[in-house]
């Protein structure tokens, strides 16, 4: 009895042995710090923007540093559109909300220092869907707070694997062509 379980036992353990090895093997790893073509941008945000705060932060630590003059950074992000809006999904029987869209539609480019562009005008829309009760309207709301914070963070990982993918883009139009 005791030898059967420990056989069990041994053969759980090679059996998690096997499946961290797999894990392993096929090339999973965590998302590093973004890879960015510059050291130096400008963000076109207002100061008090939260995406503009967050994706400073990120930047930052991804080892690029963000300037306050333009005339100072590599490249220049530049914001087009940056709003949030809410539309009615579906209503119950009585005419009363019952779940709602939620969007967060952002547009940007992205020049050098020279004007060039580096990412022409790109346009990001974000949407999740709430269930509405007016019966519980403040933890409805602060649903609704927490859904568009998940959706900036989204936005700013978005941007930030933009401007990374920017850098083969740029890679190419250095290449000199081949006579």
């Amino acid at each position: 009895m005791l030898a059967q379980t420990q056989s069990k036992r041994i053969g759980q353990w090679l059996l998690m042995l096997a499946a961290t090895l797999l894990l392993a093997a096929c090339g999973f790893h965590m998302r590093g710090a973004a890879n960015l073509p510059f050291k130096t941008i400008y963000l076109g945000f207002a100061p008090n923007s939260a995406v503009g705060v967050e994706l400073k932060r990120n930047i930052e630590a991804s080892g690029a540093k963000v300037v306050d003059d333009q005339k100072e950074a590599e490249a220049n992000l530049k914001v087009l559109a940056d709003t949030r809006d809410k539309q009615v999904l579906t209503l119950n029987t009585n005419g009363r909300v019952r779940e709602l869209a939620l969007f967060q539609r952002f547009t940007f480019s992205v020049a050098d220092t020279k004007g060039a562009v580096m990412i022409p005008p790109t346009a990001i829309t974000l949407r999740r869907v709430v269930t509405y009760d007016e019966n519980q309207e403040l933890a409805k709301q602060a649903e609704i707070a927490l859904l568009y914070r998940d959706m900036q963070s989204d936005l700013v990982q978005q941007i930030l694997r933009r401007l990374s993918a920017s850098k083969s883009a740029i890679a190419a139009e250095n290449v000199d062509p081949e006579p």
